[in-house]
Parts: structure tokens; C-alpha cells; sequence
């Protein structure tokens, strides 16, 4: 049975298109049959996989949701074995307005996952950088919800917001979605505030809190330049070996 994750978190900068690349990407590494979908205006994600806006001006996430087009058209493959992608660009941003006029807008993308033939072991989410409809959309459509937090000051301010969000969704919209943890990123072992975030965050929600961390690093950083996920841009990198990590402790995570 297949699962869904939304990465998500309205704060920019904290590591979530990122993550959504990596975390998929080791998943797909694992053998796991994934499917990385890019729903952020900015297709950060498509770009970071090596994908080219100018090819998928025809076939994206924008008219599959707005012209109710099946997902599978617009699917594209990577470099990786196991790993498709769901790409977006810049027309994105009139979701905003069109959604707006729609019938069960909330759950547009939902619907359009369920019309999905492909057998997917995960499907991974890269969300806005806002609360708005694709947001909304992607957490309805979702199992469980992953927010990358990055270990540096104010991490989390705006976090409460995003849960609440999350509860509010799960209560009226999709009482199936879960918080399947938070992802400290940006962590720097020799930085005090780094180790006092981590502790903070750690001691608050406790278990949801997930074990690996995502470091500073240099490679990770240049890997989205070149299009590549870090696992091909440097596998043997320390970002290449934390998201491997994380990929591992999801699956064999009893809670999702």
C-alpha cells in the first residue's frame, strides 16, 4: 500500500525542497518505487532533479489540476531507478486564483491521486512555502505530513500555525493524516545554538522528533545546481549519507 507524504512547512529556507528531493531520491535508492511530486510555483524541485521547464510547458501539476488532465501524462522519469517525477513551473501561481470558483477544491489533487495507475510505494510532496491551496491540497491528499525544521533561531516560530493547520485538516477534511515527525536540517554540531535548538525541539515532541539530522553541508548545497540529487552528485558526502538515513528510518518507521 502505497504512502503519502507532504513536506511542508510556510517558513522559507529550512530545507524542504531539499528534503523532498533527497528524501526521495534514497527512497528510490532503497528500491522503494517513488513518485516526487513538485507542487511549489517555483518547481525548485523539477530544476534540482535536472529537469527542463521548457519541456514540460505542455504537461504539468498546474493543467492537471486545472484541466483535470490524469497525472500520468505529465509524469516524467529521472536519472534514478524507481524515481518519477511530477513536474511544475511558474503557472502554478494562478492556482491560487482559479481554485477559488472550483467544486471541492481541497480535494482536486486527492482525486487526481486516486485516477493514478502506476504502483507506487511512496509518493512525496513538495509543498509551498504557504498555507495556501496547494498546500491545503496536498495535505488532504496526504498520509502523513513531514516538516523540516532547521536548527538555527526562531525554527520554530510559525510551527504551531502549521500544526494547527494540520489538525484542523485532519478534523474536517482527512482524519487519515498523520505527523509522521520533524526533520531537524541545517545542523551544525560544532554551533551551540544548532545543539540548544535540537535539545529544544527534541524535548518538546519527543519521539515525533526524528532521529537523524540533516547537516550543513557544502555538496548538498551544490547538488541542486547540477540538477542532481546529492546520492548522484556525491554519495559518499555527509548530506548523501543523512538522507539514506532518513529514507531507512521511514520505512522501517512503525508509526508510518
Amino acid at each position: 500500500m502505497r504512502k503519502i507524504i507532504s513536506i511542508a512547512n510556510q517558513k522559507g529556507g529550512v530545507g524542504k525542497t531539499t528534503t523532498a528531493i533527497n528524501l526521495s531520491a534514497s527512497l528510490a535508492v532503497a528500491e522503494k518505487k517513488t513518485l516526487l511530486i513538485d507542487a511549489d510555483a517555483q518547481g525548485n524541485a523539477s530544476s534540482g532533479m535536472g529537469i527542463n521547464h521548457e519541456q514540460i510547458k505542455k504537461n504539468n501539476l498546474y493543467l492537471c489540476l486545472i484541466e483535470n488532465r490524469p497525472l500520468s501524462e505529465a509524469i516524467v522519469n529521472t536519472q534514478i531507478p524507481h524515481l518519477d517525477i511530477l513536474p511544475a513551473n511558474q503557472d502554478l501561481v494562478g492556482v491560487e486564483l482559479e481554485f477559488v470558483t472550483l467544486k471541492d477544491r481541497e480535494k482536486r489533487l486527492k482525486t487526481l491521486l486516486r485516477g493514478l495507475d502506476s504502483d507506487y510505494d511512496y509518493i512525496v510532496i513538495d509543498c509551498p512555502p504557504s498555507l495556501g491551496f496547494l498546500t491545503v491540497n496536498a495535505l488532504v491528499a496526504s498520509d502523513y505530513l513531514v516538516v523540516p525544521l532547521q536548527c538555527e533561531y526562531f525554527a520554530m516560530e510559525g510551527l504551531g500555525h502549521l500544526l494547527n493547520t494540520m489538525e484542523l485538516i485532519k478534523r474536517q477534511l482527512n482524519p487519515t493524516l498523520y505527523l509522521g515527525g520533524i526533520l531537524l536540517t541545517m545542523y551544525d554540531s560544532r554551533n551551540l545554538l544548532s545543539r540548544r535548538v535540537s535539545d529544544d525541539v527534541r524535548g518538546h515532541f519527543g519521539k515525533l522528533v526524528f532521529k537523524t539530522l540533516i547537516p550543513r553541508n557544502v555538496r548538498l548545497s551544490e547538488s541542486p545546481s547540477h540538477g542532481l540529487p546529492i546520492v548522484l552528485y556525491d554519495i559518499k558526502s555527509r548530506g548523501a549519507i543523512s538522507y539514506m538515513e532518513l529514507a531507512e528510518e521511514i520505512i522501517n518507521n512503525g508509526r508510518m
